[in-house]
């Protein structure tokens, strides 16, 4: 390992999680590609994004406390090797189904590899370090959301499916042997055991935790997921330009990740209680001025860097609830975090049917009400125990 290890593992980890990442979600640019080649509809080629969503959210909680106790290296190898061969199979197989397989199966190890990565950044450096530890793993995951879409859609359109998919496994190999060459074993120290760290459910200041981050998430992804359906029929945006407009809310986002670590490290609550009022105020202008097309170049830039600092909020106020069961409680971030933009596309998705597009931002103003009060209720109740 070169001269900072604490440094360079952070590195790795962020680099793991990225093509993690990008397994995930470049396949969203080439689901008319898969649909062509599988020859089935649109909508089926879509479950190879759905199925591995559903995967993670099902597995959140699970896997992670199943390898728990298991060395951190060999976890990272395992679940890298894992979706290096998913890629691999999903490179050369001409059958539908076992290339949902080859997605799926992968996908349920998703959350060891990503709960990990955060809690080896955390407990890589002092307890006060550990939010700007971890906001470079987000880092990695905005990257991995970023760049996921357009570098594999320009890949197979440029060469073919099967390379597009191959470079999502060379990206994971990347990390495998990074991993393999510069990461010194990491035995867990503290072996609790399995019961010990379920029983942190029993805690109400886990559940209020829960309810906050998928208020958070649904009011984040709720309106994100119907953005370029927003700028196209509201701002009145070409194609070409609502890609750089989806482009520059996601560069916006690491921004937003450089910004949480710092932030969180000096004012974690503040921040918790502040950002459903920052992004409702965001969500406000979007929807007096969201018709005049350059003023949405500064909304979305502004909601891209909110939203960053969100995700760093999210993470920590599980994990700060069950510090005694770090890797369970980031799966129960991941799966709180995946039922947060399923609820609130949902949601926001019957405000488009029932009253339009431009209404899609009062289904995000809801359930930043609601991430409002469970952000208050917990902080209360952690009030009230240390009194």
């Amino acid at each position: 390992m070169p001269e900072n290890p604490n440094k360079w593992l952070i590195i790795i980890l962020a680099l793991g999680v990225f093509g993690i990442l990008n397994t995930e979600m470049g396949v969203i640019g080439i689901l008319p590609l898969i649909a062509e080649r599988y020859d089935v509809s649109i909508a089926a080629a879509g479950l190879s994004v759905s199925l591995f969503a559903l995967a993670i959210a099902v597995s959140g909680p699970i896997t992670p406390l199943l390898f728990s106790r298991v060395n951190r290296k060999t976890t990272m190898l395992l679940v890298l090797a894992i979706f290096i061969l998913g890629n691999a199979v999903s490179a050369a197989t001409s059958n539908f189904t076992l290339l949902l397989i080859a997605r799926v199966f992968p996908a349920v190890f998703h959350p060891v590899y990503v709960s990990l990565a955060f809690t080896a950044a955390a407990s890589s450096v002092s307890k006060e370090e550990a939010p700007k530890a971890v906001s470079k793993i987000f880092i990695g995951v905005s990257a991995g959301m970023v760049l996921g879409v357009p570098v594999t859609s320009l890949i197979a359109d440029a060469a073919s499916l099967s390379i597009a998919m191959i470079f999502l496994a060379v990206v994971n190999t990347l990390a495998f042997l990074a991993t393999l060459l510069f990461v010194p074993a990491m035995p867990v120290k503290e072996k609790t055991s399995y019961g010990a760290q379920v029983r942190v459910l029993k805690k109400s200041v886990i559940w209020l935790s829960i309810a906050a981050v998928i208020f958070m998430n649904g009011a984040v992804y709720g309106v994100y997921s119907y953005l370029a359906e927003y700028l196209e029929t509201v701002a009145d945006m070409a194609w070409n330009t609502i890609s750089l407009v989806l482009f520059l809310y996601g560069a916006a986002n690491i921004v937003g990740n450089f910004l949480a670590g710092k932030l969180l490290a000096a004012y974690a609550y503040k921040c918790a209680a502040i950002f459903p009022f920052a992004l409702g105020a965001v969500y406000i202008v979007m929807f007096s001025a969201g018709q005049l097309g350059i003023s949405m170049f500064f909304i979305i830039v502004t909601w891209g860097i909110v939203a960053g600092i969100g995700a760093n909020i999210n993470q920590y106020w599980i994990t700060s609830a069950a510090p005694e069961a770090p890797e369970f409680a980031n799966g129960l971030f991941l799966t709180s975090a995946n039922l947060g933009t399923t609820f609130g596309a949902t949601i926001c998705g019957l405000f488009i049917t029932g009253i339009g597009t431009p209404y899609v931002v009062f289904g995000g103003l809801l359930f930043l009400l609601l991430s409002s009060i469970s952000v208050f209720l917990r902080s209360s109740s952690s009030l009230a125990k240390a009194m």
